[in-house]
Order: C-alpha cells, then sequence, then structure tokens
C-alpha cells in the first residue's frame, strides 16, 4: 500500500522496534499516532518524527478499546476519520522457570501481547474495510514459532499473534486490507533489561531495532505476509515445522536462546 499520506497507528512508540518504526514511517511520508507507556519518552519520538502521542496503557482492562477511540478522534480530516495502518508492537517479556511466574505477569503478558493486538484490530480493520484501503503489521517474535526454553508465557502470546494474523487475513482478502507478520529474532532494545534477566549470549547477536521497522516498512508497501528478521530465522522455523523432532534434538544439544 502507498504510506505518503496514510494515517498510522504504532503501539510500543516510545523506544525499541517502535520508535524506529516511527521514524521510518514519518521518513515514508505517514501521519503518525504513537502511544507508549513512557510518556516522556513518548513525547520525544513523536517531537521527532511529528507525531502524536497518546496517552494510555494498554495493560489495563479496556486499555485497547480506550487508545482506539482516541486514535479515531486524533486522525486528521484528510484521513476521513480513519487509521490507516496499525502496527502492533508493544510487548511485555518475562523469562525464569514457568512455576516461577507470577500469576498477575501472565495477565499482563496476555493482555499487552495478544488481548490488547486483538481488540485494537477488531475496532480499527473494519473502518479500513470499509475504505478499501489499509495494513495490519503484527510484530511477533521467532519464540512465538519455535517456543522458548523459560519463556512459555511470553511464546505463547507470540504464538496466538501468528494465528490470528493468518486467521485475519483470510477474512480481509480481497478488501484492500493486507496483513502482515513480523518475527524478529533477538534485537537491540530495552526489552530484555525490562523482562528481567539479560540476554547472555554471544551468538546469535542482537541486531538494530532499525532492521525490524525496515522490514515492518517494506511488508506494508509490498504486502508481505511473514518477514523474519534476520533472514535466517525462517530456516529453524522451517525445521520446526517440517522435522519437529530433530528440531528438538538440535535445541536439546545446543541449549535455550538464553534466559
Amino acid at each position: 500500500m502507498r504510506l505518503d499520506g496514510a494515517v498510522a497507528l504504532v503501539t510500543g512508540a516510545s523506544s525499541g522496534i517502535g520508535a524506529a518504526t516511527a521514524a521510518a514511517l514519518a521518513t515514508a511520508g505517514a501521519s503518525l499516532l504513537l502511544s507508549g507507556r513512557d510518556e516522556a519518552r513518548l513525547a520525544e519520538v513523536a517531537a521527532r518524527t511529528g507525531g502524536t502521542a497518546l496517552g494510555g496503557d494498554l495493560a489495563v482492562p479496556g486499555g485497547g478499546a480506550a487508545l482506539a477511540e482516541q486514535a479515531l478522534a486524533a486522525a486528521p480530516a484528510a484521513a476521513r476519520g480513519g487509521v490507516d495502518i496499525l502496527v502492533n508492537n508493544a510487548g511485555l517479556g518475562w523469562a525464569g522457570p514457568f512455576g516461577a511466574i507470577p500469576a498477575a505477569k501472565v495477565t499482563e503478558l496476555a493482555t499487552v501481547n495478544l488481548a490488547a493486538p486483538i481488540e485494537l484490530t477488531r475496532l480499527l480493520v473494519p473502518g479500513m474495510a470499509e475504505r478499501g484501503r489499509g495494513g495490519v503489521a503484527f510484530v511477533s517474535s521467532i519464540a512465538g514459532v519455535t517456543g522458548v526454553r523459560g519463556e512459555a508465557v511470553y511464546a505463547a502470546t507470540k504464538a496466538g499473534l501468528v494465528a490470528f494474523a493468518e486467521s485475519l487475513a483470510y477474512e480481509v482478502a480481497g478488501r484492500g486490507v493486507t496483513v502482515s507478520v513480523i518475527v524478529p529474532g533477538v534485537i537491540d532494545t530495552p526489552f530484555f533489561s525490562r523482562r528481567g534477566t539479560p540476554y547472555r549470549r554471544a551468538r546469535p547477536a542482537p541486531i538494530p531495532a532499525g532492521r525490524v521497522a525496515a522490514a515492518i516498512v517494506s511488508a506494508l508497501e509490498h504486502d508481505r505476509p511473514v518477514v523474519y528478521v534476520p533472514g535466517w530465522l525462517r530456516f529453524p522455523a522451517w525445521l520446526h515445522g517440517t522435522a519437529p523432532a530433530a528440531f528438538r534434538a538440535l535445541a536439546a544439544r545446543f541449549g535455550d536462546p538464553g534466559y
């Protein structure tokens, strides 16, 4: 789809992949509506990209619906009152033995990583379909494709995004709305410090958030359903799907991705 002049809502835009995506979309000519928990950093990103900062917390009940309402109210009149692009990027992590994760954290991950993107999509995509123009990008994770030791809940929420996105794509096919899933690996963002456990492996080395942002923009522009960042992640994903026993044997031999 054409990004120049489109109205784009980016969640998790105060840092990391979201901030980089905001910059990339601004360069492509999109008008930005930006959401994030850190209001001070979000304001900085909005000022840098010419976007509009929207307050709110996707972790609270009704957070997704409240953000959708704000976005529709803030959309420029030239956009006919609608949001053309939705980048569901906001996400939280937690790492450690499954039995140690607090119940409240399970709820928080499920709400922010899965329920809120579904709610935003439910409220914004029908308008895109009515106008015959729009794009939705879901930022998942390789953890949601292959599973990751020590991150069972996080992986489950990201796998849910993949399944939801594919089902949504079937439903909006032929209505002018594109659906893309971005599957990042290890990205150099504050994610690991915020989840409470640092990334300890030397390889694969974290890559810049800008590479994921570029993949999101490219997926929206060229209607790419699934994009792995970096591209070599297609191989473990393929092996996991075609030869799960071999994949598990290799995972057991080489260890977990490093929680």
